[in-house]
């Protein structure tokens, strides 16, 4: 029986170093489900066993005339899946080496800045908010830096509460106009 197979693999060797698609395409359906079972085992993704053994399949197909099959085609296409997956593995640890390395580099650089950015971003409102005419201002900071409803500002301030709302719409579009981005 090794020699029935050794004769068919012979015989599909040769076929695909010639170019016989009829020999790749029973060389594809003989191996592929083994290759891929195979390939499963050691990924645990049917999806990516099936990316990795078409690789292989096709790598296959465009190095056909270039082939040089000294073992066994199933051992040849075997080793060839698990090189793939080596190869596989290799570029995840890249692609994970150089995420982190962003990570560090990003972590470095904010840890190195001069000044923090939300730190900076509330300077800017603060000089925002005091650009403001003074009754403005004065309702603003009550509303929302001390968090009084409308009805106190008006009772402290010895106005009307409409007013209060005008002028806390007033600080909100100067604001959005002055610090744009920010908070708005």
């Amino acid at each position: 029986m090794d020699q029935s197979y050794s004769n068919i693999d012979i015989s599909l060797i040769s076929g695909l170093t010639n170019g016989d698609e009829k020999s790749y395409e029973i060389l594809f359906d003989r191996y592929y489900k083994w290759l891929c079972n195979y390939v499963y085992k050691l990924t645990n993704d049917a999806t990516l066993s099936e990316d990795l053994v078409q690789n292989v399949m096709l790598r296959l197909w465009e190095k056909k005339s270039s082939l040089k099959i000294t073992t066994s085609l199933k051992n040849y296409l075997f080793r060839s899946c698990h090189n793939e997956f080596l190869m596989y593995l290799r570029l995840q640890k890249k692609e994970l080496h150089a995420l982190d390395e962003i990570k560090w580099q990003t972590l470095f650089e904010m840890y190195n800045q001069k000044e923090d950015p939300i730190e900076a971003d509330w300077h800017k409102l603060e000089s925002a908010i005091e650009k403001l005419p003074k009754r403005c201002k004065e309702v603003f900071k009550l509303s929302r830096i001390e968090q009084k409803k409308h009805k106190e500002i008006a009772a402290l301030l010895g106005i009307s509460t409409k007013t209060v709302e005008l002028h806390i719409s007033k600080a909100l579009r100067f604001l959005k106009t002055n610090v744009s981005g920010l908070f708005f």
